[in-house]
């Protein structure tokens, strides 16, 4: 039985091989798909399958006597762990630039291999050119090198497309197809080819079992002017004549591999086409435009629309968030009796994640989880982006506080929430800290804005307090997020760099400030909260946030001589609304729980 190592040794020297006869010095290995989005299904794992690195965001290059794995801060401690040290050697994703890197070690005249489905068009144009200043020619590849070794391969999964109703999603796809086609036409446009997972299911209002955490169907689109859409997926999730009840006429379903086609009759027409270079692959657009296609530029136009919910989908994440409050409220107290009964020898943070997910399945509508919990305690809640699964959890009972950031997918909507809870003896410290992270939450919670503003503008609000005493946290505010979608949606984001897009009523945002020691712990307190128009009081009209999130957060960490006397109301008030929200839903000792956790302070 080979090991590990062998394992890995064995298919880079396969991979290697096939370089060879394609005359290639180097590939690249992307962590993606065809659709580039940020789950990716089984049988896209090819980074994993030629390093053992199984992180969420990396890239390796197979040179024919080297090799190199690039992954970011998240994940230097977890690749070194995983791939093997004596086949990689380990760079930087963002401060060591892939393509840059190669250019220095290989001579001019050299032929780098790239798989075009597996890369972004802005990548391939902006990698072309750095390469060729050395003589270094980007060649494309028909078949990926690793697919043709890959024996074992997941198969990708056949489960049946969701046909998701009118009631859930409030507006009909044709309505929305409509809308989108009448913007092409003012455009100039013929067409916009989609490829993401989140805007085909969204406009045709699909959803599907096809990635883990994403409730999607995988395909490629494209939407005409004249609001016909030719959709390509495989045939067999689809009954076509409930499909074609569903979404209305004008929609013709090809299986994928028809899809080279039609972008090569859409280039002999010479349409202008509207295509997101960022998002949308490279083989999709060069097929068009090497046909005779004119490309525009432009952003995905179903990504604003699609941010700002319709009243129907608000109610739904509503009702979500109050089903999942009762789950989460529920982990909370088991928690706290759990710790009282001294009765917690064999858990650990993967149990705890098991219990917390347990309680979620009990409530309607259940899907799956919209990402893999983060069940941190101690040290470990000091990595953002902690795992548990990466290697052995760590066990319940030596730790101050715990650190839990979890979410749902329901059929009518998707959650996310972290709390920092008190699990063992506290600090002045502990409890300085976590004040001040609440803080900034509390403050981002009760801002009011006017239109146009986006949230880089609102970000510093959030950090305020910590920086104030001289702290920081290393992530962004808050991301957006859809309604039984992807838990991570754009265009909205509150951050200090990236989104300058104005929030819009109707979006959905986290709002999650946190405080990291390493080695020590992390603190995290977030809810999800929804742009609204608040009634006008001064001159101009404001907007604001209204909540989402209704959950106890741990006024045992809270250190009262910080807080101000607005902050002091604003957690009586969002407890007493917890309590009015949730008590009816709970019973015996999870309502003792909560009437305790939501008391005055």
């Amino acid at each position: 039985d080979m090991n590990h190592f062998e394992i890995i040794e064995t298919r880079v020297a396969q991979v290697r091989a096939t370089l060879a006869t394609l005359e290639l010095d180097a590939f690249i290995v992307p962590h993606d798909d065809e659709h580039l989005g940020e789950y990716i299904p089984a049988y896209a794992e090819r980074l994993d399958w030629i390093t053992g690195f199984n992180g969420s965001a990396g890239l390796a290059i197979i040179l024919a006597q080297r090799a190199a794995l690039f992954v970011d801060g998240r994940y230097t401690v977890q690749a070194r762990m995983q791939a093997p040290a004596e086949l990689f050697e380990f760079l930087h994703l963002n401060e060591d630039p892939h393509v840059q890197w190669l250019a220095e070690q290989l001579p001019s005249g050299a032929r780098v291999g790239f798989d075009p489905r597996l890369h972004s068009l802005a990548w391939y144009q902006s990698a072309k050119p750095i390469l060729a200043e050395r003589g270094i020619a980007l060649v494309r590849v028909d078949e990926n090198p690793i697919d043709l070794h890959w024996s074992d391969r997941p198969a990708p999964t056949k489960t049946p497309v969701i046909l998701y109703s009118e009631e859930l999603a409030g507006q009909s796809s044709q309505a929305k197809r409509e809308m989108l086609a009448s913007d092409l036409r003012k455009r100039g446009l013929d067409a916009v080819l989609l490829t993401q997972a989140e805007p085909i299911n969204w406009l045709l209002n699909l959803r599907g079992r096809d990635v883990g955490r994403l409730p999607v169907v995988l395909g490629f689109a494209v939407l005409y002017a004249n609001t016909s859409m030719d959709f390509f997926v495989d045939t067999d999730k689809i009954d076509c004549i409930a499909f074609t009840r569903h979404v209305g006429q004008d929609v013709s379903v090809y299986p994928i591999d028809k899809l080279g086609d039609v972008l090569q009759r859409i280039g002999e027409d010479q349409q202008k086409v509207l295509a997101d270079p960022n998002t949308a692959n490279a083989w999709t657009q060069l097929t068009m435009e090497e046909a005779g296609a004119i490309l525009v530029a432009g952003q995905d136009p179903t990504m604003l629309p699609k941010a700002c919910k319709n009243a129907v989908e608000l109610a739904g994440m509503q009702r979500a968030h109050l089903r999942d409050g009762v789950a989460v409220t529920r982990f909370l107290a088991w928690l706290d009796r759990l710790i009282a009964s001294g009765d917690y020898q064999d858990m650990d943070e993967g149990t705890l994640a098991d219990r917390l997910e347990a309680f979620r399945r009990e409530q309607d509508h259940y899907v799956e989880p919209s990402f893999d919990t983060i069940s941190a305690l101690g040290p470990n809640a000091a990595m953002c982006h902690y795992r548990h699964t990466n290697g052995v959890p760590r066990a319940f009972g030596q730790d101050s506080i715990y650190l839990v950031d979890s979410g749902a997918q329901y059929l009518d909507g998707t959650t996310d929430i972290t709390r920092t809870v008190k699990v063992g003896e506290v600090t002045d410290e502990h409890k300085a800290m976590f004040t001040r992270v609440l803080q900034g939450h509390i403050a981002l919670d009760q801002a009011r804005f006017p239109r146009g503003t986006a949230g880089i503008q609102l970000d510093v609000l959030a950090r305020m307090p910590l920086w104030q005493a001289g702290y920081n946290y290393d992530h962004g505010t808050g991301h957006g997020v859809g309604h039984f979608l992807s838990v991570h949606e754009g265009p909205q984001r509150i951050a200090p760099k990236g989104s300058l897009v104005a929030l819009q009523p109707g979006m959905v945002l986290s709002n999650e400030p946190g405080y990291y020691r390493e080695d020590a712990f992390g603190i995290r307190c977030e809810n999800l909260v929804v742009v609204t128009e608040l009634e006008q009081i001064g001159e101009l009209p404001m907007l604001g946030f209204e909540r989402l999130t209704y959950v106890p957060f741990d006024t045992r960490l809270i250190d009262r001589s910080l807080l101000s006397q607005a902050e002091f109301r604003w957690i009586n008030d969002y407890h007493a609304e917890v309590y009015h929200r949730l008590s009816p839903l709970l019973e015996g000792e999870d309502l003792a729980w909560l009437e305790q956790a939501t008391r005055l302070i």
